[in-house]
């Protein structure tokens, strides 16, 4: 008798995804968000909704659905070249280069930073960057305990800090939203602005990260019929996206209501940490850092576990798992240290690059059926999307790098050959161009 999940396993898997999923940068950017937004902040939230949850449960059932062994065989029905390039890039962005140093450095910047005004910044976040990754690695070097840790004691303790914060904020609103003026490109375009804003929780390409990662738990439950495995991915997402959008609503909104207590606050992170200490006080500061160190801490167990053991896989023979993590660690902890705003202004370039090619990957993996999953297709999607995702990444380099290169002309070619380059979706309309080309390649095969 082939065996299923019950609903408390789906549960478990649900919490265990949302743990890996949820990190500081979610708390971070739907609270600026809210605050640039302002009155506009519905249309900006579906926005960012459609990428900061809807996406990236795509991307986990997109690795179910297909029954693919990890990322690396999704993304070789491109070509096995591809696979490989786009495989490490990916893991690379969300692994040592990116979203595991920002764990840390965000966990610093907006918890522990504020409660120690005035001393030796560099020192204390070295000594609270080693202490971190000190944890990740206890955690990651046991990846079999990762339900257990994760799913039923790290979430819960995180939940609980983050509902302090959020219920005494709500209770008295420092404004109505929409008494609140939006900011900047929000006072129009406010959905696409949303979208894009999305990008920063990374969470999209983790997406396609974890599916292998929740596939293997679900296996390890006893189920292991595909079809079953498949269902019990997307049921799982489904409670995951579920619960991540009401946070991203009630941050969001509370971001927005802030606006009547304080002017728009350079990043997320200074705008949690005055609504902390505006309603809480100093315990305020605690709750956050808390709250910011729990998130931070399960996301990088996640990310990590992921990054090892899809090297290990991708590359047989020459490193352990263990020495995979050690590895990760190990460099996250470096990059951990350049500080917070250096990590975030080159990783919007990385973003806006591999964001269109997984974006076009979960929706091939999980349309084609349709097109019995033709390599073509994939080809020539990947092929447009890649080319137009260049010219986005041009466009958000450090102004320095932009300067030096003298990308002034080349960028503005490209606002007036690609349509919507402007708002950051430059690689949209060729993508559609390459899946028609695609898709008429693939038709007039099967006649002939």
């Amino acid at each position: 008798m082939e065996k299923k999940l019950s609903r408390k396993q789906i549960l478990v898997v649900a919490s265990t995804l949302f743990g890996m999923f949820f990190g500081a940068g979610n708390l971070i950017f739907p609270v600026h968000l809210g605050q640039l937004a302002g009155s506009n902040a519905l249309a900006a939230t579906i926005g960012f909704i459609v990428t900061a949850v809807t996406i990236p449960i795509l991307g986990v059932a997109a690795i179910g659905s297909t029954h693919s062994d990890g990322l690396q065989e999704l993304s070789s029905k491109v070509s096995r070249g591809y696979g490989y390039f786009f495989t490490c890039l990916l893991y690379l962005t969300i692994g040592p280069f990116f979203a595991i140093p920002r764990c840390a450095t965000t966990s610093f910047t907006v918890g522990i930073s504020a409660l120690v005004p005035g001393a030796n910044q560099n020192v204390i976040l070295l000594f609270f960057s080693v202490m971190f990754f000190a944890v990740v690695l206890a955690f990651s070097l046991k990846p079999k305990g990762i339900t257990t840790w994760i799913g039923r004691i790290i979430n819960p303790v995180f939940l609980v800090f983050l509902g302090i914060l959020v219920v005494a904020a709500m209770i008295h609103p420092g404004s109505s939203v929409s008494a609140v003026e939006p900011v900047s490109d929000y006072t129009s375009g406010a959905f696409f602005n949303g979208f894009i804003e999305g990008y920063g929780t990374m969470d999209a390409i983790a997406g396609l990260a974890f599916g292998i990662v929740v596939v293997d738990i679900i296996r390890s439950m006893g189920v292991q019929k595909d079809m079953d495995i498949a269902r019990g991915v997307l049921r799982s997402g489904i409670y995951t996206g579920l619960l991540m959008a009401l946070i991203y609503v009630l941050t969001i909104v509370m971001g927005a209501q802030s606006r009547g207590l304080f002017a728009v606050s350079e990043n997320g992170g200074i705008a949690l940490a005055q609504i902390s200490n505006h309603y809480l006080g100093a315990v305020g500061s605690v709750v956050l850092a808390l709250t910011i160190t729990f998130a931070c801490l399960k996301t990088a167990i996640g990310l990590v576990t992921s990054c090892s053991e899809t090297f290990v896989k991708m590359f047989p023979g020459k490193l352990s798992y263990n020495a995979w993590v050690y590895c990760i660690t190990g460099f996250s902890l470096l990059v951990s240290n350049v500080g917070l705003s250096k990590i975030i202004s080159y990783s919007i370039p990385a973003l806006m690059f591999i964001y269109p090619l997984a974006i076009t990957l979960i929706i091939l993996a999980l349309t084609g059926r349709f097109f019995d999953h033709d390599g073509c297709v994939y080809r020539w999607v990947t092929g447009f999307a890649l080319f137009a995702a260049i010219f986005d990444m041009l466009k958000t380099l450090p102004a320095g790098i932009q300067n030096a290169l003298s990308l002034d002309k080349v960028t503005a070619l490209a606002a007036k050959v690609l349509p919507l380059f402007n708002i950051g979706l430059g690689w949209l309309v060729p993508s559609v161009i390459g899946f028609v080309i695609g898709i008429i390649i693939h038709i007039s095969r099967k006649k002939a």
